[in-house]
């Protein structure tokens, strides 16, 4: 945010070169995690290494129930990776003197254009591109020249929607916790940090999710298709 103090901006200037030395920065940071959780790996994990077993359990837990204890675990690495850097990234902006790189918006369509490509690349390489393509056309032939477009549409928005709701969101969190610490600066804060500690889970969990479901769309047969229930999208969208 342009005039409100961050010690990477006094170094480098309230520009993009501000939101690259943040970014960085969420890099280090994470590097640094599992740098700590690897050094000395053990049959009985404690400290950084049981935080991080913990973390990647929650996430295959989280995705067994949208797309299949298999597949989940197939694609830990691309949700694990994202959800580790939103989370790192959402959490800095809380303290005072640090901004979220996911308040930018190219940071946060560059996310939501990594996982629009590739759940569309895993569609068609499970799929093939014909029978893939096949699906946006709607179980009824006649209208697939009007399902066609609107489902092309569809997925379109989904970049939006995963972009725009991370941004948004943690843009407003930064502007919150600012005035709040320009009109009490010391003990009303406290609870806003709380608050704004449980958005950064939140919108890290609507991300990965999301990732998962989107995903699971795209790799369905024609079974699954039919009996893949829709409401986690439907709700997830909402939020």
């Amino acid at each position: 945010m342009e005039g409100v103090f961050t010690y990477l901006g006094a170094i480098f200037g309230h520009g993009q070169m501000m939101f690259v030395a943040h970014l960085i920065l969420v890099v280090i940071i994470i590097l640094a995690i599992v740098k700590m959780a690897t050094k000395s790996l053990r049959a009985v994990p404690n400290g950084t290494q049981n935080v991080m077993e913990a973390y990647l359990g929650g996430v295959i837990a989280m995705g067994k129930d949208v797309i299949g204890e298999e597949l989940a675990r197939k694609y830990l690495p691309l949700v694990a990776a994202i959800g580790i850097f939103v989370f790192v990234s959402n959490f800095i902006g809380i303290i005072p003197g640090f901004e979220s790189p996911t308040s930018n918006i190219n940071i946060t369509l560059v996310l939501a254009l990594v996982v629009f490509f590739y759940y569309h690349y895993e569609g068609i390489k499970k799929n093939g591109v014909v029978h893939y393509f096949a699906h946006f056309m709607g179980p009824v032939k006649i209208l697939a020249p009007l399902m066609f477009p609107i489902e092309i549409l569809s997925h379109l928005s989904r970049i939006v929607s995963l972009s725009f709701r991370l941004f948004g969101n943690v843009k407003g969190d930064d502007l919150f916790l600012w005035v709040l610490l320009m009109l009490v600066p010391y003990i009303a804060p406290l609870p806003a940090y709380a608050l704004l500690t449980f958005f950064a889970v939140l919108q890290t969990f609507i991300f990965m999710i999301l990732t998962y479901v989107y995903l699971a769309g795209a790799v369905a047969t024609d079974v699954e298709h039919e009996k893949a229930p829709n409401p986690i999208a439907d709700t997830m969208g909402a939020v």
